[in-house]
């Protein structure tokens, strides 16, 4: 939680003022036994009337004052502890958008939603709860002790070893059930990255008829989460019966040596009322700590993993935010002995070396698994190679700003996704202040112009979560009108023609071509798509088979003729 303090910065004096509201209504408060002990010594055995009704109105304004106070620390309390979880939410995701997809491969999506959710949702709720009853209660506790010292120095030892006590208490439950929370959790995240494969693949998961399956999988997740929350609740549950044991033992003590005291002479009847509303004092401040021990332990676990994300560093970091002036005599895209890992020791990329000249058509093919998507997230910077140098319009793309790197490339990835909102709020995510007519232009380049058009609001039409309301092959054509659009440099279309028929894929390719000063790269498994490209880069396990034209790898790469000739009729290969 102490890490977390940067973000209160901006509350400083909500800070002061929300406790210091509340540490005088605890003051308010701890002066109420003393007025009732006035009443009862005063007024009821002087039978001083007088006394009473003034003492009542004193009590009254007690009560109202205290009100307005807590009513104050209440506000502050919320509208920091708000505040502050936006804040930590807010950077969160900007801190998660930082880094690599090596990273993030290896956090996981689900464990991300619940720190981004249930975890700051907890910090919050520490926030709130610290500064309403951190300082209240131990306050009230010293107070009571120091009121019941100056009342009678004697019983006033029953009030201290009733405090200790307690306070072993508190501090066996914390150290027992922060462990636990954490495995909660981690349990929790597994949870949810079961449900999130199960919503989201559930059209897989009934055509497999797997229901039961992972049914079960969630059934035997959410049984070992309700065993462990059965565990700590148990221990948690000791907490109250344990403090109410010690202190109605305290105050049964106080009452029987007080009331011999009363009897000598030596104590007034109210004395022995105040002590013993001291004491019930100290029992409900201690029930209030106990409880807030234990949303303390959830807090302290939640932050910790908070602070674990904040913790990482993306292995892909900008070097500087200033623009880099292209070569104008180097290639768009050149690759230097670049190996590549993903960390299991084994390579993915293996000395690939090539060039791809301006306002050309590239062409990489490749069995499932040679590299290609990698290659092509290499380019992008998702990841770094792990040996050699990727250039970009002749700069080594370390030195790029991801900004401007990114910005220059039109990219279609495999997987075709699309973001809650209208056609036209996907369309200007390359380029913001597109106008329609570019849109159209890029639609019409994708064939995606006639289903648009034929929508009842056109670029206005809605789209849902993902592009679920538009077929497999729509959101793969809106995907890459979405590349297009601003007219981008180089495009990079990484096997985004597999879900469309071979007359739309004709039609599209025969659209691409036409656009000028454009670089084109297309990753594809289909050798019809690339027949016709200035260069084909053939990759095999990781390595680079050949590099050449269509007629050139025929005669020259056996791997690439063995992808031809398994997809096409040899007449139709020789061309």
């Amino acid at each position: 939680m102490f890490k977390l303090r940067r973000f209160l910065k901006d509350y400083k004096l909500q800070l002061i003022i929300g406790p210091a509201c509340k540490l005088f209504e605890a003051i308010l408060e701890l002066c109420v036994p003393l007025v009732m002990a006035s009443i009862i010594d005063q007024g009821i055995q002087k039978n001083d009337m007088n006394h009473i009704i003034v003492m009542g109105v004193v009590l009254v304004l007690l009560g109202v004052v205290g009100l307005g106070s807590a009513l104050v620390c209440q506000y502050m309390a919320s509208y920091t502890s708000q505040g502050a979880g936006t804040k930590i939410r807010t950077a969160l995701l900007a801190h998660i958008n930082g880094l690599s997809h090596k990273e993030l491969d290896s956090i996981g999506t689900p464990s991300l939603i619940t720190r981004m959710t249930g975890d700051i949702n907890a910090v919050q709720a520490n926030i709130a709860m610290t500064m309403r009853l951190l300082l209240r209660a131990p306050f009230l506790i010293i107070g009571a002790l120091i009121m019941a010292c100056f009342i009678d120095l004697k019983l006033s030892v029953i009030f201290f070893c009733g405090s200790f006590l307690i306070a072993v208490v508190l501090y066996l439950v914390m150290t027992k059930s922060l462990p636990f929370y954490k495995e909660i959790q981690k349990l929790i995240d597994k949870v949810s990255l079961i449900s999130r494969e199960n919503l989201s693949g559930n059209r897989v998961i009934r055509a497999f008829s797997k229901q039961k399956s992972q049914q079960e999988s969630l059934d035997n997740t959410g049984e070992e989460l309700s065993k462990t929350t059965l565990r700590v609740s148990r221990l948690s549950a000791l907490l109250n019966p344990a403090t109410y044991v010690i202190t109605y033992i305290a105050i049964i003590l106080i009452l029987w040596f007080g009331g011999g005291q009363v009897n000598n002479g030596a104590l007034m009847s109210g004395d022995v009322i105040a002590l013993t509303s001291y004491m019930t004092q100290i029992l409900l401040a201690m029930i209030v700590l106990a409880n807030l021990v234990v949303l303390l332990s959830k807090g302290i676990a939640s932050a910790g993993r908070i602070n674990q994300i904040f913790e990482i560093n993306s292995s892909v970091t900008e070097k500087s935010q200033d623009k880099i002036a292209p070569v104008k005599t180097a290639p768009a895209v050149e690759f230097d002995n670049v190996s590549f890992t993903y960390g299991d020791g084994d390579n993915e990329l293996s000395n690939i070396s090539f060039s791809i000249e301006k306002n050309s058509v590239t062409g990489i093919i490749g069995t499932t698994g040679a590299g290609k998507t990698t290659l092509i997230n290499l380019i992008l910077r998702f990841y770094d190679a792990t040996q050699g140098v990727v250039k970009f319009n002749g700069t080594d793309v370390k030195d790029y700003p991801f900004s401007q790197l990114r910005g220059d490339i039109g990219v279609v990835l495999q997987k075709s996704v699309l973001i809650s909102g209208t056609v036209r709020s996907n369309m200007t995510w390359q380029k913001p202040d597109a106008t329609d007519e570019e849109i159209w232009k890029a639609l019409e380049i994708a064939q995606a112009k006639d289903f648009v058009n034929d929508l009842p609001r056109k670029l206005d039409a809605p789209v849902n979560q993902g592009g679920t309301n538009f077929s497999g092959g729509q959101r793969q054509r809106l995907c890459i009108a979405r590349a297009l659009v601003g007219s981008p440099a180089t495009v990079i279309l990484d096997d985004s023609f597999s879900a469309l028929d071979f007359a739309t894929e004709k039609a599209l390719r025969e659209q691409l071509l036409t656009l000028k000063n454009t670089t084109l790269i297309i990753v594809t498994q289909r050798c019809a798509s690339i027949m016709n490209a200035d260069k084909i880069i053939v990759l095999e396990d990781g390595e680079t088979a050949g590099q050449g034209t269509h007629k050139e790898l025929l005669k020259s790469c056996d791997t690439y003729r063995e992808i031809c000739l398994s997809q096409l009729k040899e007449s139709e290969v020789e061309i």
